[in-house]
Parts: structure tokens; sequence; C-alpha cells
């Protein structure tokens, strides 16, 4: 998996961690499932995101 920006803060172990959140990114407007907690945009890598 990459990681771009930093380290992976996921605990995969942990059944209701593992199954991803939708957000929207208030810089560009795409919508994307993300996991941890600081979400980045894949588009434009921006951590400025709404979870929907």
């Amino acid at each position: 998996m990459c990681s771009a920006g930093g380290p992976i803060d996921v605990d995969f172990n942990d059944p209701l961690k593992g199954k991803g959140k939708k957000y929207r990114c208030n810089e560009c407007g795409q919508t994307f499932t993300g996991l941890g907690r600081h979400p980045m945009c894949p588009s434009c890598q921006s951590e400025d995101v709404t979870e929907i």
C-alpha cells in the first residue's frame, strides 16, 4: 500500500476501523473512501476533507 505523506495509522486488526469512510475534498470536490485519522484526497493530496 502506498503511503504518500506520512506513516499509515490504521489498525487492520480492528474490524470496525478497517472499513473506511466516505469523504469529499473541500479543495477539488473529489469523493473517495479513506482510512485512518488523517485522510488525504487521492486527487490533489489535500487534507482539507469532510466526511459524508
